[in-house]
């Protein structure tokens, strides 16, 4: 019973978030579903698409570092976890139907590190290549995706860093995420890659 009605009072919860935060995005769509504690930086370049649902614990960033605008784009049905944070600076696009696991790192950018002499978050930000997650794709737990893109119908598995572009139909693991297996649709399975 006390779970029961604990699931109505967080669900309620998030609706009220929602409307909270209606006018805050540059568009957020029907039925999101956002909870608690959220954290918005540059909401006025966020766009939320339909039946998203947000976790609690997530840091959403669009926020430009030079003359040009930045743009974060979080697609229909998209399902993102617990603690993610997602930082763009140019541009970052997550495609409609996308699963990103908990405490997930998305990012377009990096820090200098040049110059010795000056503490690294002092020095200027490094702006790398916009960021697409494909439609369809899953992001497993604990990645870290920078500068770099997934492809559709992708799984990047848990703990992996993608530096590098993942073409569609793949299976990416490891830090540097290195792709392991790709669909075949001549004969219609999942292939190793040797």
């Amino acid at each position: 019973m006390f779970e029961l009605v604990y699931k109505f009072f967080r669900r309620l919860s998030s609706i009220f978030y929602c409307i909270r935060y209606k006018n805050c995005f540059s568009f957020l769509g029907k039925d999101v579903r956002i909870y608690s504690p959220l954290k918005i930086q540059g909401n006025k370049s966020i766009v939320i698409g339909n039946k998203a649902r947000l976790g609690e614990g997530i840091w959403l960033a669009s926020i430009s570092h030079d003359s040009r605008s930045s743009s974060l784009v979080i697609g229909d049905n998209v399902l993102i976890g617990h603690y993610n944070h997602i930082y763009c600076t140019l541009n970052i696009v997550i495609e409609n139907d996308v699963l990103i696991a908990d405490k997930v790192y998305i990012s377009d950018n990096s820090h200098s590190f040049e110059d010795i002499n000056v503490p690294i978050w002092q020095q200027q930000i490094k702006q790398l290549k916009g960021v697409v997650i494909g439609e369809g794709s899953w992001i497993g737990e604990n990645v870290c995706i920078i500068g770099a893109s997934v492809g559709k119908h992708c799984v990047i598995g848990a703990n992996a860093v993608v530096t590098k572009d993942i073409p569609d139909y793949s299976v990416a693991v490891g830090a540097p995420a290195k792709v392991i297996k790709s669909y075949d649709f001549t004969i219609g399975k999942w292939v190793k890659i040797i």
